[in-house]
């Protein structure tokens, strides 16, 4: 008789577990609070617009074609990548703007124009990235880190020292380079970790790898592509999605979960898997005893990032952008520090803004642009209604004069996702964006457990928990579950 597992929560992890487990031969259930799989990937659609409320950046393609590939599947069967190039733009506070070409030698030149003599230290630099890169991706984020017996292979002991676990990005970055434009955009993709390059170990430069050599793309249709690939994969193996089915209890009986609860069912498994907030899991769904953690240590973890986030339709086509932009035009050391040393609302915040329409008309009725603005903002703060219309001006106003047009009589579709709707749409904690900071000590074994140390048959996966932040790490993190499930429940 086949094994059963339940699976809490349709987002990339969860989907990733589920059809993990039954191309195994289980049988698997997901029971997904929303009406649409995804998670924090999903889709809003308003007035022929397209939006994707959540990922919008497509990195380390070699991620998804493995995913794929363990189903004998490849990307190209269910939705059309192309590389963006310029992969991105970057706006800085003394007017000046760069393109980051998607050809390593056009960046290469780029970088040896901003700072004569660069160019061979990009490349140590690049070659340093791409070796943690491959050992990263290869051999770390697959292990289950739930014990340092699992690193204690004199190779890998050998290959964590030549990691650079110990070293701060920012210091790494800046044994390469001198100036100023250089740095930020070699410490920009270390943002979605979730920390600063100071706070963040070199051993990320291998997101440099994943930037500049592996490049940036994008799935015709938008972000959801993947979800509906993703989705629609599980199904050919056989997982029931079960939508609009939020779960709010989990009834124990001899430490085991001996019923998973929604608001209208009960179901029973040999296993259950939180792909959703771990926090929440823990302290709304399990009884105080059988917690793994207590409230003091979620309360002492460092979080990624809130946003606040825009979703506008624009009834004109927008010159000057690209379709990624980063608005590093104001004091980037003031708006980390007010995100993560004295949180508060910030003074001048930095902004990302997409405009995907630039490469995909797909996503906007003809003759309009769909426009995603991100400001990141510390974990926390309670929004309302006034503060994101605040924000909304001093943001556009910036767009305004950076593109050199008018733009805000032009939206004609308006919707914002901040706080409030991180906790009441994900019971995400704190209101975060991005889960826990990968800063030294919330790396691998120091995060989050992927088995719960009470409950027998209690799994958790996902960005709160081993390997981390992101859509790759999300993919990544379904499949070492499933994985670890196999040995320990034969």
């Amino acid at each position: 008789m086949a094994k059963t597992a339940i699976v809490i929560g349709a987002g990339f992890a969860g989907l990733s577990a589920a059809t993990s487990l039954a191309a195994k031969g289980w049988q698997v259930t997901i029971l997904e609070k929303h009406s649409q799989t995804g998670g924090r990937a999903r889709v809003l659609e308003k007035e022929g617009f397209r939006f994707d409320m959540g990922p919008s950046w497509y990195w380390m393609p070699d991620v998804f074609e493995t995913y794929f590939g363990w189903f004998g599947k490849k990307v190209s069967q269910y939705y059309q990548l192309v590389r963006l190039d310029p992969s991105y733009r970057v706006f800085f506070e003394d007017d000046k703007q760069i393109d980051i070409p998607a050809q390593y030698d056009s960046f290469r030149q780029l970088c040896e124009r901003i700072e004569p003599g660069s160019s061979p230290k990009l490349d140590e630099f690049i070659r340093q990235a791409a070796y943690k890169y491959k050992v990263g991706m290869t051999e770390f984020v697959y292990k289950p880190s739930l014990s340092w017996w699992e690193f204690a292979d004199l190779r890998l002991l050998v290959e964590l020292f030549r990691m650079d676990l110990f070293q701060s990005m920012a210091s790494h970055v800046r044994k390469f380079f001198k100036d100023e434009h250089l740095i930020r955009i070699m410490e920009f993709p270390v943002l979605f970790l979730g920390g600063t390059a100071r706070s963040i170990p070199a051993l990320y430069s291998l997101m440099n790898y994943a930037d500049i050599q592996l490049g940036t793309w994008y799935p015709m249709g938008g972000m959801y592509r993947i979800v509906e690939a993703m989705t629609a994969l599980a199904q050919e193996k056989g997982v029931q999605i079960r939508l609009n089915s939020p779960v709010v209890t989990l009834e124990i009986h001899q430490s085991k979960i001996a019923a998973v609860i929604t608001d209208k069912e009960q179901f029973s498994a040999d296993v259950v898997i939180n792909s959703g907030d771990y926090h929440h899991c823990e302290t709304a769904l399990l009884p105080a005893a059988f917690r793994s953690y207590s409230e003091s240590y979620w309360n002492s973890r460092i979080m990624a990032p809130s946003c606040l986030l825009y979703y506008l339709g624009i009834n004109k086509r927008l010159k000057n952008l690209l379709h990624h932009n980063l608005f590093f035009d104001e004091d980037f050391n003031l708006h980390a520090s007010e995100i993560y040393h004295t949180p508060c609302w910030p003074q001048r915040p930095l902004f990302y803004a997409s405009v995907p329409s630039i490469t995909d008309p797909s996503v906007a009725p003809p003759g309009c642009e769909n426009v995603f603005l991100l400001i990141p903002v510390a974990a926390g703060l309670p929004d309302s209604p006034q503060i994101r219309e605040k924000y909304y001006h001093i943001v556009m106003e910036r767009l305004e004069r950076r593109t050199g047009e008018t733009i805000r009589p032009h939206v004609i579709v308006k919707e914002t996702f901040a706080y409030r709707d991180f906790v009441s749409e994900y019971h995400s904690f704190k209101g975060n964006a991005y889960g826990l900071a990968n800063t030294l000590f919330q790396t691998a074994i120091f995060k989050p457990a992927l088995r719960s140390k009470k409950v027998r048959n209690l799994f958790h996966t996902g960005q709160l928990t081993v390997p981390g932040p992101g859509v790759p790490p999300s993919l990544i993190s379904g499949q070492v579950v499933a994985r670890l499930i196999e040995e320990v429940m034969h």
